[in-house]
């Protein structure tokens, strides 16, 4: 973008001119983008003076070719180039090398138009633009509750807003895609996808229909065959053009049929490679390539999710080279996707890779009870030279994925010059429609919802922002500025008790404020338990120890009713499950503020049970994510549980003999019905110092009047709660510094 001169002031009256060659969607956004900005529009073919003139159509049309003059025409399809030129007769050009970069001019300009208390004004600019990557959008892949009819429209719209060109349909809980495959679709359900179909194309979206039949297809079947080609031709018949057929998420160790084992041999990756490359040669040849306007077909291999050669890799190698191969990265849900990474999948599958972004879907347990509204980020610049493009699988939660989404888009039209951070920002204005208040609350509420989860470590971290705001909070207070630290903080505690009020007053999309619900409600609380616990901190500082105590029991009051917040409706698989927001930050800072009133009279506090060693009874079915050492490596997030009986017990070996004056364990929801604390010198002989029937289930805090130095501590079951074993985020052990 290059400044041309002064701004373009819009007349009262302009005229759109148009030609055989105009896209009528380009056309009818122009309109109503000018008429937004109160001016009458006049469209035809006549270029008559008066006003100003908007000259739309191919770039090579001459009346445009010459009011761009000397700004480059891309030659990459959905190109176009823009010039406002204000001297004479105001003049707008707006050229695309086809219908879609027509279409993305318009939504260029309307970026560049400026509301004014008189006339709206044009910015004075000249633009040259084109996408990176050819296929930029979403795939609805996700497990649990489809999205809505009314939610897939608006998507449609955000998609063309945002110069996004795809949505594949593939829900799997869409019988009709998956199961029930061979069946046609019921004709309310067909007219349904009409609409949406109708839809897309009117926002230069590629409406691209996923049939996943490979949980029972038969691959050497003729009549397999023809049932899944009359599903395509349902599909072209109401305007589709492209097409994919997932092979995903599914067993490749035995045959539906006895015919693929005479057919293809004994089942193996191997031969499943063999047959799913048969199938998909014929639909390329026989379907797609006979179909005009047909785009390449895509598929979802079963190896999805890395770039190891193997039998079934080289088999897919033997592919048509248009068919287009959709691949998540080195993990189902990657912690990133580097150009490395891009072209050793160019080599495994040896045709057009296409990235299917595991972000920021919710439908797997890590993500149980979370929205996920970090940036795109963690993808290499570069992608664009080794991918033919990306599509995100979004949350059940439509419009909150607008988020997260709002940055893939950005990174497939330009990943050379993409930064999440003023991606993000900029998602956050275009759901608060640029008011600075809600774009301010909206960002506290992402910072809250920031982790983004993987099946292992998490890839983004838990509410980044809010942790410096702990941390500096903790040095104040540790360097004697106690009363500055809590006021400091209770700032940012009551910008998030108001945010949540300001997000739904402000947000311009209803539907996000919606999805956001269950969460906007829990921040609320959470927000309301820091206030309180703040306010035990002010009374403890005040010499006044009654009233710190009692505060501090409402806060923790405040934080059960906080962490009761359920996700309701439960769109997600994960059911009605308890609503996360900035765990392991704010949970853990109310955690220590707690213990730091209760072991006040013990001057400062230090947890020495990070530098000792854990050892436990046993670990869950030997998962390592569920290993001992999880129990005292000072991070909320991770866990430790043990075997299914009541005598499992957890111990922690200290460093060196240690005088323990307190003894935090911070329960999982596997917890502990009854349960001893024990003490010893050597790790044989034990010493029971506490007795537990009366467990919080939550965070449980025992002082200890041990005089004598010791060197284990242990949890010793006594009753579970429920069927499971006990369950540890922490287990602390303190001693007076």
């Amino acid at each position: 973008m290059t400044r041309e001169g002064r701004d373009l002031v819009l007349t009262p009256r302009a005229r759109v001119v148009t030609d055989a060659g105009t896209d009528p969607a380009a056309r009818d956004l122009l309109v109503e983008v000018l008429q937004q900005a109160d001016v009458t529009v006049d469209v035809g073919p006549d270029p008559r003076r008066g006003g100003t003139t908007f000259l739309l159509g191919d770039a090579d049309r001459p009346d445009v070719a010459a009011a761009l003059g000397d700004v480059a025409v891309p030659e990459q399809a959905e190109g176009y180039a823009l010039r406002v030129s204000p001297r004479g007769g105001p003049t707008v050009a707006l050229g695309g090398v086809d219908g879609a970069g027509q279409y993305y001019a318009v939504q260029t300009l309307r970026q560049l138009i400026e509301p004014e208390r008189g006339r709206a004004r044009i910015a004075g600019v000249a633009v040259s633009d084109f996408p990176s990557m050819p296929l930029r959008g979403t795939i609805e892949g996700f497990y649990g509750e489809p999205w809505t009819p009314a939610e897939r429209l608006d998507q449609m719209a955000f998609h063309g807003d945002l110069k996004a060109n795809t949505y594949i349909y593939a829900p799997k809980d869409d019988p009709y895609h998956r199961e029930r495959w061979r069946e046609p679709y019921p004709a309310e359900q067909l007219a349904g996808l009409r609409e949406l179909v109708g839809a897309a194309t009117d926002h230069h979206v590629r409406f691209t229909f996923a049939l996943s039949p490979g949980n029972t297809v038969c691959y050497s079947s003729e009549d397999d065959y023809r049932a899944l080609v009359a599903k395509l031709q349902e599909m072209y018949d109401i305007g589709v053009r492209a097409f994919s057929v997932p092979l995903d998420d599914i067993a490749y160790g035995q045959w539906n049929c006895a015919a693929d084992e005479e057919e293809f041999g004994a089942a193996g990756p191997g031969a499943a490679g063999r047959a799913q490359t048969e199938l998909l040669n014929r639909i390329q040849t026989e379907f797609i390539e006979t179909h005009e306007g047909a785009h390449p077909l895509q598929m979802v291999p079963t190896e999805y999710y890395d770039t190891v050669d193997s039998p079934y890799k080289a088999a897919l190698r033997t592919l048509d080279e248009d068919v287009v191969v959709m691949w998540t990265g080195e993990g189902v849900v990657p912690p990133e996707v580097t150009v490395e990474q891009a072209d050793a999948a160019d080599a495994a599958f040896g045709g057009q890779v296409f990235l299917w972004d595991n972000y920021p879907v919710n439908d797997y347990g890590q993500s149980s009870g979370r929205l996920l509204l970090a940036p795109y980020a963690e993808r290499e610049a570069g992608l664009s030279e080794h991918l033919v493009g990306i599509v995100s699988n979004p949350m059940n939660q439509a419009s909150a994925s607008k988020v997260a989404v709002f940055g893939i888009f950005d990174f497939t039209w330009n990943d050379r010059d993409y930064d999440p951070a003023t991606s993000w920002e900029q998602a956050m204005r275009h759901l608060a429609g640029d008011d600075p208040a809600t774009v301010e609350a909206l960002l506290l509420f992402g910072d809250l919802n920031h982790l983004a989860p993987s099946f292992g470590d998490p890839w983004q971290p838990q509410a980044p922002v809010l942790q410096q705001h702990v941390e500096r909070f903790w040095q104040r207070w540790d360097a004697g500025e106690r009363a500055a630290a809590v006021a400091d903080l209770r700032v940012r505690a009551e910008e998030m008790a108001a945010a949540p009020q300001t997000i739904r007053a402000g947000v311009v999309d209803p539907m996000f404020v919606s999805d956001a619900a269950p969460w906007l409600t829990a921040t609320e609380r959470w927000a309301a338990a820091t206030l309180t616990m703040l306010d035990a901190l002010d009374a403890r500082l005040a010499g006044d120890a009654d009233a710190a105590a009692a505060l501090a029991e409402r806060s923790t009051q405040e934080q059960q009713q906080a962490a009761a917040v359920l996700v309701d409706p439960p769109d997600n698989r994960w059911g009605r499950a308890p609503v996360k927001i900035a765990d392991g930050v704010l949970d853990r800072f109310l955690v220590e503020a707690a213990l730091t009133l209760q072991l006040w009279e013990l001057g400062e506090a230090g947890n020495v049970a990070p530098a000792g060693t854990a050892t436990a009874s046993s670990v869950e079915q030997d998962l390592d994510r569920l290993d001992v050492r999880f129990v005292n490596d000072g991070d909320l997030n991770t866990r430790w549980a043990s075997g299914y009986t009541d005598t499992e017990w957890v111990q922690v070996e200290l460093a060196e003999p240690t005088v323990v004056s307190a003894v935090t364990l911070h329960w999982e929801a596997a917890c502990a019905e009854a349960y001893t604390l024990q003490t010893s010198t050597d790790g044989q002989t034990w010493t029971t110092v506490r007795d537990v029937t009366d467990s919080t289930c939550a965070l449980d805090v025992l002082e200890l009047d041990g005089s004598e130095p010791v060197r284990f501590v242990r949890m010793q079951g006594v009753q579970r709660v429920g069927d499971w074993g006990y369950s540890l985020y922490e287990l602390g052990v303190y001693t007076a510094r």
